[in-house]
């Protein structure tokens, strides 16, 4: 690592009733990733934006290159060689690969766009940076993956001296996490300072030369990644000790009933003749290599896609769900894995969310019972502990493990007995994973069902009863938590089925 190229000193900014950042210090190198980890909340985005300019910063200094500056939006910031890759993909779909590298700065001959001449250097970034696209294929043809290494991409070609990665990995599969660490080491060598923001831990490790961490937006320290253990960083992000022990039993009762039993449902190429039941109080955990079609297969018994064949039943009685509303009908609610595209609202408020899947319940003629949705959805604000200065507070402003509470409050208002979560802690830091945990346990105990997709072996372990395990479309088998291993479930994960 070489000298400091990036110093923040003190910064601080508030926003009405909270102090997102208190006197926060960080430093970046030149040749060095730096992670800046914390949990939800913690300010870890908010001093990213200040870095950038999206925020203007209330008190402190930033440093670059040798000199005091102040950025007044991100335009500033990447002519300065300091560009943030955001966790939100930006790119227009309608538009080609190289026209998304150069938007805004296209290469032009006479008045006209020189298509030919972005493709030509998108070419030569690609091939520097090892990416195999083609720069004429159409943004919205390419995997999410991929997009994201084209979001990599555009962020380099600003000739960057220091650049932040925002969670870049949780879209990715692990062929793609490793290529992206092939651009960071290569950008590494380069003498570029990263700053590497991720809730996975078991990277950060592989990754990172050094390790700050933030909590309830103040400093609490820097660590060098290659001396300290994952517990440390985990003690010092949340200032408590989290277990992550593997469940050793189910808590399921041997008698306990059926309450979602689905036979040889089909659904397209991602689900086939797929066979299953789900008992009351029970976490069915549904594990699988990326694309093995858990998202597909509970997708179709929700309704959102449609079904070519096969049976499902509800507490015994068979049930035709053809759409979401059917569905919800029959108690079951649905926790998507892209929780911004359809469990929530953004932009309205914690209580017009809570109440969404049953707002019939609060409407008095042609009006909404307001007072009456901001009791119910207070009521589970204080029984999931979301941390929002109020229900009427928008859902854009709370942390992802917050947002998350909120979509798991919108169920539940709604009575809903059969839960299906689809990666239910994507995104969101070790703490408030250990909430939605603690949470989903409560629900089992409750008598609450619940269906889980994870693509973390560690949560699978951790959380469920019984294991149910997809490739390529097909249910390759299934296993008590008793008998489970990372080893058995991923030789069930990678065995195929003719």
């Amino acid at each position: 690592m070489g000298e400091v190229i990036l110093k923040m000193k003190e910064i601080s900014k508030a926003f009405p009733g909270v102090q997102a950042l208190d006197k926060v210090d960080f430093e970046v190198k030149r040749g060095e990733v730096h992670a800046l980890m914390g949990e939800n909340g913690a300010g870890k985005s908010t001093l990213m934006k200040v870095l950038t300019g999206i925020y203007a910063k209330d008190s402190g200094t930033i440093t670059f290159e040798g000199k005091e500056v102040e950025f007044h939006n991100t335009r500033d910031a990447q002519k300065a060689g300091i560009v943030i890759v955001h966790q939100e993909l930006n790119m227009l779909g309608h538009l080609t690969v190289a026209q998304n590298i150069f938007i805004g700065r296209e290469f032009k001959k006479g008045i006209r766009i020189d298509d030919r001449k972005m493709n030509e250097e998108t070419k030569k970034l690609f091939d520097r940076l090892h990416i195999d696209i083609e720069p004429t294929e159409t943004m919205s043809n390419l995997t999410v993956g991929k997009q994201q290494m084209c979001e990599i991409a555009k962020a380099i070609s600003h000739d960057a001296k220091v650049i932040v990665f925002d969670e870049p990995s949780a879209a990715l599969t692990e062929t793609e996490i490793e290529e992206l660490f092939k651009i960071i080491r290569d950008l590494r060598k380069q003498q570029i300072g990263i700053v590497y923001i991720s809730h996975r831990m078991d990277e950060i490790k592989v990754i990172t030369d050094r390790v700050t961490v933030m909590r309830d937006g103040c400093y609490v320290g820097t660590l060098i990644t290659e001396e300290c253990t994952k517990d440390d960083i985990i003690n010092m992000m949340v200032g408590r000790v989290i277990y992550e022990n593997p469940k050793e039993k189910s808590m399921v009762a041997e008698d306990a009933p059926v309450v979602l039993k689905v036979e040889h449902l089909n659904a397209g190429k991602m689900v086939r003749d797929v066979s299953f039941e789900l008992r009351k109080g029970e976490i069915l955990g549904f594990s699988g290599l990326m694309g093995a079609g858990r998202t597909e297969t509970a997708r179709a018994i929700f309704g959102a896609d449609a079904k070519e064949s096969g049976d499902i039943y509800v507490n015994g009685q068979k049930v035709e769900i053809n759409s979401p509303e059917e569905a919800v009908k029959c108690g079951i609610g649905y926790l998507s894995e892209d929780r911004k595209r359809y469990g929530i609202v953004v932009h309205k408020t914690v209580a017009e969310n809570s109440t969404m899947a049953c707002l019939g319940d609060y409407v008095r003629g042609l009006f909404i019972n307001k007072k009456a949705e901001r009791n119910i959805s207070q009521d589970y604000v204080n029984s999931l502990a979301t941390k929002t200065p109020g229900v009427d507070e928008l859902v854009v402003n709370l942390s992802g493990g917050n947002q998350q509470k909120v979509v798991i409050a919108k169920w539940l208002i709604r009575d809903c007995d059969i839960l299906i979560f689809d990666e239910p802690t994507r995104g969101i830091d070790v703490g408030a994973k250990n909430e939605i945990y603690k949470l989903m346990n409560r629900l089992a105990s409750e008598g609450k069902s619940i269906i889980m997709i994870s693509s973390e072996m560690t949560e699978i372990l951790r959380m469920s009863d019984r294991i149910v395990v997809m490739c390529e479309g097909k249910k390759t088998g299934e296993i008590s938590i008793e008998e489970a291993s990372q080893e058995s479930i991923m030789n069930m994960a990678t065995r195929e089925i003719g």
